[in-house]
């Protein structure tokens, strides 16, 4: 499946960011001595998917860790984003052959097999190195449990925003005194806003970018919505189908308005209009950097509430322990010594428009200087969610299946109500089919 728009890992890698592959036939990312010719004591291998901005920052992290920590060998690669990283993955743990640290989406964590595919955080070493259970959102430590035990340490979250050009907003009265965009509650107050923004846009750009034709974007937005509106997949036991076709019509049909209505120009380059002067642009917290650099006037928010509660679709960068037979010792122990470092110093993380995990870095004043993040930090309490199962997760095959359903409705190529049916076959397909790696549904 193809990779989210041209934004994070076109635009990105276009600002200097480089992939490396890493290990199983791939030449390891050199940011610090070669392991094998260090003096150091302990070698942690370390497979990361972070291109363009995401990888400079991480450099610097790990340069960071290596000077406070000289007794720590860390030999990091980058893998192709997406489904063939997690191939890798699971291929390197399945077969004995596994760095001591890796990073995985959150989402995808009920499809790799504990114990056999990942081991579990001695969450004791972890507090010794300073991390702990209260200083996470409840709700990614819990996702980050498998039968009470940690198998994931939350990085971040990277959630859906609504980008908006601060000069033509505040042209068409829609910036409040706080310099920020209004507060819009309603369908109908996002569609007056965008038609008064509609009169300041210069001919020929579009009003809103919202990926329409990219599945990625079009499912994330639309789980975004559906869970303001109350919306759910599945039952907590994940056996029965509770998905709400008469919901997931209402929500179809206000993103196919977008179109219908002439804000959106389906299949435009969304970035540029933005840049050149269109008034919003729908994507992840990973643009702030492109966005940055030609230094426009922009403001952040999440998605706006227009369904009832807030809620916006966000994913989580994890560090996992790929499953090691001999898994312990000094490398088991300088791994989990990266990773505390890695989630407690995430200010420099921040920049590149994640969300860290780490609460108390949220209260950091040089967190709080960092704008527009600042202004979307709230989104760590209202994330929408894709269901706790194997299919889950970022490139993972529900967005595969249903985001392809979403785009067509988008562009009209087929009616609101008969792609919120097939959204709901899909789903039903899903949960009866058997995780690949091992396991049942869940």
């Amino acid at each position: 499946m193809g990779q989210p728009g041209l934004n994070r890992r076109q635009l990105l890698t276009a600002l200097g960011g480089l992939t490396v592959a890493g290990s199983l036939g791939f030449a390891a990312l050199g940011t610090g001595a070669d392991a094998l010719a260090s003096d150091a004591r302990t070698r942690v291998r370390y497979w990361n998917l972070f291109s363009g901005g995401d990888g400079v920052n991480m450099i610097d992290m790990l340069d960071a860790f290596r000077a406070a920590n000289p007794g720590v060998d860390v030999k990091d690669s980058t893998l192709r984003w997406g489904n063939p990283y997690y191939t890798k993955l699971a291929m390197a743990a399945s077969g004995n052959r596994a760095p001591e640290l890796a990073v995985l989406h959150l989402g995808r964590l009920a499809g790799f097999a504990p114990e056999r595919q990942l081991d579990p955080f001695d969450t004791d070493l972890l507090a010794e190195y300073g991390v702990r259970e209260q200083d996470f959102n409840p709700t990614l430590w819990q996702r980050s449990l498998i039968d009470g035990q940690l198998y994931a340490l939350p990085l971040d979250i990277h959630p859906q925003l609504n980008f908006y050009r601060k000069d033509i907003c505040a042209q068409a009265g829609l910036i409040g005194d706080d310099g920020n965009l209004i507060t819009l509650t309603s369908p109908d107050d996002w569609f007056d806003a965008l038609k008064e923004a509609k009169k300041v846009v210069k001919k020929g750009l579009q009003t809103i970018g919202l990926h329409a034709f990219d599945q990625n974007f079009a499912w994330w937005f639309f789980m975004s919505f559906y869970a303001q509106a109350g919306g759910t997949y599945y039952d907590e036991h994940l056996t029965d189908v509770t998905f709400d076709t008469g919901k997931a019509t209402e929500i179809l049909e206000f993103l196919r308005r977008h179109i219908t209505d002439g804000y959106n120009i389906a299949g435009s380059p969304d970035a540029e209009h933005f840049m050149n002067g269109g008034a919003f642009v729908w994507e992840g917290g990973w643009s702030v950097p492109v966005y940055d650099a030609p230094k426009i006037p922009y403001g952040a928010t999440p998605l706006p509430p227009l369904f009832g509660k807030p809620a916006t679709q966000a994913e989580s960068h994890a560090f996992v322990l790929p499953h090691q037979s001999d898994r312990g010792g000094a490398a088991n122990e300088a791994a989990h010594r990266l990773a505390a470092y890695i989630v407690r110093h995430a200010v420099d993380w921040a920049k590149g428009g994640h969300i860290p995990a780490y609460t108390p870095t949220l209260t950091d004043p040089a967190y709080r200087k960092l704008t527009p993040q600042s202004e979307y930090a709230s989104a760590m309490d209202h994330m929408a969610l894709e269901p706790p199962a194997w299919f889950a997760g970022s490139s993972g095959t529900l967005a595969q299946r249903i985001g392809p359903v979403v785009v067509a409705a988008n562009l009209g190529s087929t009616t609101p109500d008969a792609a919120a049916r097939r959204m709901r076959q899909v789903l039903t397909q899903l949960l009866e089919t058997s995780n690949p790696m091992g396991g049942g549904t869940a």
